[in-house]
């Protein structure tokens, strides 16, 4: 055996080899990433970024100006102006009716008649009665005079004298009794016709032909009662703010508060008069007090015990600015409009509201007759951001189907405060 034997080694291929793999792994790995971000700048080179939305379009105006009576609003009843309760002045047997039940009756018109006869026949002996004193009077007088002349040749006493002349005083005392009798059974002949005391509508008869009837001021029969209808009453209760501007309007010398009044089945306030009453004081438990308004009717349309709304104008026609309702926006216990500025930025403005004028809402404070309010679109315009503006045009309601513009001299609108 060889001691010295070559031992030979083979090499290691393993140390070359991977660094072969190594190359080919970066290389299979690295080219799909670097043809992802390849692929990906090419699709930003192709697709812009997306733009932001144009601002929201509203619509918007100026608010109309007008001018506006304000009203105070109440309901109450009518009355009429004056009530009758037609009685019998004297006693006796009715004996003919001379209307028509709830007719219109004129002031002087024969309403009944009573049976005359006892009248009469009391009228002819007061007339008798004074035929027979002024024939006492006359003989008094001749008994007098011849005693007068008598004196001279002291033919009768001055005691003669003074008695007849007492006689001629107590004839003609006499005398001026048969006169008052006289008229007074003339009056009663005369009461036998009851005569309508006031123009008005009359009611129904209570008593007919062939009762009797009492007569009297008081106790008297109820015949049937009259009530005047032109003027007519409005009587309703008003508050202690109503009572205290009306009594400083006086002192100012104001004119008497003009009233405007609808009835239950109207929709414009088509009767008109003024105020011209209110009570002495105020009810302690209500705290209200009572006016009345007088009103022309002629046709006696109106009747008493009716329901009315009635209107009391609170001031004189003042110039106002109007918004639709619709465009009103509430921000807790605050009322807001919407503006735009001249740049297109919304903002909102706090304002004071009055009532709804045909429509639109009287707007007291807060904006000015040059703002552009937002009438249209409100869900769109957020304050603080921009809007596209479109002009738009505020008309009362009655108007908004009229193309036609308001002109300058434009009927005031009037204006009723919402019940609360």
């Amino acid at each position: 055996m060889n001691m010295h034997s070559k031992i030979e080694v083979a090499p290691e291929p393993a140390m070359a080899e991977p660094k072969k793999r190594n190359w080919r792994t970066v290389a299979l790995v690295g080219g799909p990433v670097l043809l992802a971000l390849a692929g990906t700048a090419a699709l930003n080179r192709e697709q812009p970024a997306i733009a932001a939305p144009p601002p929201p379009m509203v619509t918007v105006a100026a608010p109309l100006v007008r001018p506006v009576t304000e009203w105070d609003s109440y309901v109450g009843r009518f009355e009429a102006s004056k009530s009758v309760e037609v009685r019998p002045r004297v006693s006796g047997a009715i004996t003919a009716v001379h209307f028509t039940d709830g007719a219109i009756v004129r002031k002087g018109q024969l309403l009944f008649t009573l049976d005359q006869r006892p009248f009469t026949a009391a009228l002819a002996e007061a007339r008798a009665g004074l035929i027979s004193a002024r024939s006492d009077v006359e003989l008094a007088r001749a008994n007098l005079d011849r005693a007068q002349r008598l004196v001279a040749d002291e033919a009768v006493s001055k005691s003669d004298i003074d008695q007849l002349t007492a006689r001629l005083r107590a004839a003609n005392a006499a005398l001026a009794g048969a006169e008052a009798r006289v008229r007074a059974r003339a009056l009663d002949v005369e009461f036998t016709q009851v005569r309508a005391p006031i123009s008005g509508r009359v009611s129904d008869r209570k008593i007919d032909p062939g009762n009797l009837v009492a007569g009297g001021d008081t106790n008297g029969t109820l015949l049937t009662t009259i009530n005047a209808l032109d003027p007519i009453y409005f009587t309703f209760d008003g508050s202690e703010a109503l009572f205290l501007k009306t009594k400083r309007a006086q002192a100012a010398g104001t004119p008497p508060s003009d009233v405007e009044i609808k009835l239950q089945d109207e929709g414009d306030f088509r009767w008109s008069g003024r105020l011209d009453f209110t009570d002495n004081g105020l009810d302690p438990r209500s705290g209200t007090i009572r006016g009345r308004a007088v009103l022309n009717n002629p046709d006696f349309f109106l009747t008493p015990g009716m329901f009315g709304n009635m209107r009391l104008a609170s001031g004189g026609a003042t110039p106002a600015l109007l918004v639709p309702d619709a465009a009103m926006q509430t921000d807790q216990a605050r009322k807001t409009l919407l503006t735009v500025s001249r740049d297109g930025m919304v903002a909102a403005k706090a304002v004071q509201l009055g009532p709804v004028v045909d429509g639109l809402r009287v707007v007291r404070s807060g904006i000015a007759a040059t703002d552009r309010v937002v009438i249209s679109g409100t869900q769109m315009a957020i304050p603080g951001t921009k809007v596209q503006v479109r002009a738009g045009r505020i008309a009362p309601t009655r108007e908004a189907a009229s193309a036609g513009s308001i002109g300058a001299n434009a009927l005031a609108g009037q204006a009723t405060f919402a019940a609360r």
